[in-house]
């Protein structure tokens, strides 16, 4: 009898040496004359444990890690292929490890237990469901259900994606469209490269929806260029779901259309911003566009256009297979369902954690993360991308909440969280910020374009000791002018993490000429 044994196949864990690990095991296990079933599942999101070797028993999937190839002959000669927990890298049965128990994965429930191509197996763990449930309503009713969950926008602007939808909806056109946003650029994210390559269909499936509900037949997935795994697992799901009747014309014989295509972005964190990445999908460069009119009504090529991030498209299956109830039930006030945690930096344990709204960050970045790696002090932290405020010790008992974070200047963003411990010089940080909007600004607004030019120069004088008083002021108004006269939230959101780290962290820019805090 063949034994399942599960090596995951997503980017992370190949670069940890997941396929290594794949080939030694298929070798050894051919060897001594044991059959095994290979699976390339995706990862379960617990990066430090990658490469995470999973096998199938009468008890549960039982997983070891993090596994190197040099580990295969011991583990087979302990017990893995029975599930036995007597080597030094077994940690029990998968589900019962404390860092995954802990969470509530709705969006992420099938990362990591599935073949992430396998439309067999999706289906086998509720996949399409939703799409099924869909087909039975009309658009208005989907519109309906989506608002009734109470999802926003996972990308970082948290707009209710039931009132984009129904604006798109209520649009008079004769082709419309549907605009994943997988442009992942802010620092310390990846959990749309980990929905993507670990389970593809549920973006088809949440986008197909979406086309169904605004009356769209034509989806993009723009994706970042990175991605290059991403791409190869999205192109290959996609014609396989149009091969099995789940995309194309007369989806499962119900007479709707839609189609799907994956474009790679252009290389420009601006293009994370949905103007630009309009502007972008129809070849023109990345420069962010005059609002209104917005793209609901005036997007791609002019049409009514969804602009929807992977985490929000990816959330619609569970809301229509499970009701809206189901989803709005998790979360506190107005931010419904779950967020899609990503923790990175230096960070014990870092990896996806998917919670309800709610959770401290002190719980997250203390019971999941585990601390910092290094073992010294925690310091800082910024969640929200490259644009979101540095957080000091008295802000970590704020509960992750759009609302909450909103109240202390701050932003949940894509929910990424990058630590720092007590050497990490903040104002090298605040510095780091605005050189980050100087490089990356699409340069169509002044504010943005010189602002930040200027603001790199500003810090420089202040950390010298340069006429510090006058520079601190002159900081201080600049930011103040980016805030608000910056085009779109790159320029506008720049002045956030330099404005908390002068706040908060003070004695980083008094330093003397020899680097010492003064």
């Amino acid at each position: 009898m063949s034994i399942r044994v599960f090596v995951p196949c997503d980017t992370t864990a190949r670069a940890l040496g997941a396929d290594s690990v794949a080939r030694r095991l298929e070798r050894e296990a051919a060897a001594r004359h044991e059959g095994i079933t290979l699976v390339r599942n995706g990862s379960r999101g617990l990066f430090w444990l990658e490469p995470m070797v999973e096998v199938e028993t009468a008890q549960g999937r039982v997983a070891y890690g993090p596994v190197t190839p040099g580990d295969v002959p011991a583990l087979l000669d302990s017990g893995l292929l029975e599930g036995s927990i007597s080597h030094p890298l077994a940690l029990g049965l998968v589900e019962e490890i404390d860092y995954l128990a802990r969470q509530q994965r709705l969006t992420f429930a099938r990362i990591g237990v599935t073949d992430p191509l396998s439309i067999e197996d999706y289906c086998a763990h509720r996949g399409f469901v939703g799409l099924e449930a869909a087909l039975a309503l009309d658009p208005q009713a989907i519109v309906e259900q989506v608002k009734a969950s109470g999802l926003r926008g996972r990308g970082g602007a948290a707009f209710p994606t039931g009132i984009k939808w129904q604006t798109v909806l209520d649009a008079p056109a004769d082709q419309k469209y549907i605009v994943c946003n997988a442009d992942e650029g802010d620092s310390g994210t990846f959990a749309d490269r980990l929905a993507m390559e670990c389970d593809p269909y549920m973006l088809i499936e949440g986008m197909t929806i979406a086309g169904f509900a605004v009356g769209a037949t034509q989806g993009y997935i723009y994706l970042r260029s990175e991605y290059p795994l991403a791409k190869e697992m999205l192109d290959e799901a996609i014609a396989r779901a149009e091969q099995a009747g789940y995309l194309g014309d007369d989806i499962r014989a119900s007479g709707r259309t839609f189609h799907l295509e994956v474009r790679l972005g252009a290389g420009a964190y601006i293009c994370g911003e949905e103007t630009s990445l309009l502007e972008s999908l129809e070849g023109k460069r990345g420069l962010v566009r005059f609002k209104p009119p917005l793209p609901a009504i005036e997007g791609l090529f002019g049409r009514p256009t969804v602009v929807n991030n992977v985490l929000s498209l990816a959330a619609v299956p569970f809301i229509l297979a499970e009701g809206a109830d189901a989803y709005a039930h998790h979360g506190m006030g107005r931010s419904r369902g779950t967020l899609a945690l990503q923790l990175a930096g230096n960070v014990k344990r870092g990896g996806l954690v998917e919670l309800a709204f709610g959770t401290t960050l002190r719980t997250l970045m203390e019971a999941f993360g585990g601390g910092t790696l290094s073992g010294k002090p925690l310091r800082a932290v910024q969640v929200g991308g490259p644009l979101g405020a540095y957080l000091p010790e008295s802000q970590w008992d704020l509960p992750l909440d759009y609302e909450a974070f909103a109240a202390e200047s701050a932003v949940l963003g894509h929910g990424g969280v990058v630590m720092f411990d007590e050497s990490v010089d903040m104002a090298e940080q605040a510095r780091f910020s605005m050189e980050f909007c100087k490089v990356e600004s699409c340069g169509k607004c002044t504010p943005c374009r010189i602002g930040s030019t200027r603001g790199v120069e500003v810090i420089d004088r202040i950390r010298a000791d340069d006429n510090r008083e006058a520079n601190l002021a002159l900081l201080g108004d600049l930011c103040e002018t980016m805030v608000d006269g910056s085009l779109c939230a790159m320029g506008g959101m720049t002045p956030f993490p330099v404005q908390s780290a002068l706040k908060h962290f003070p004695s980083d820019f008094q330093r003397s000429a020899n680097g010492d805090r003064s």
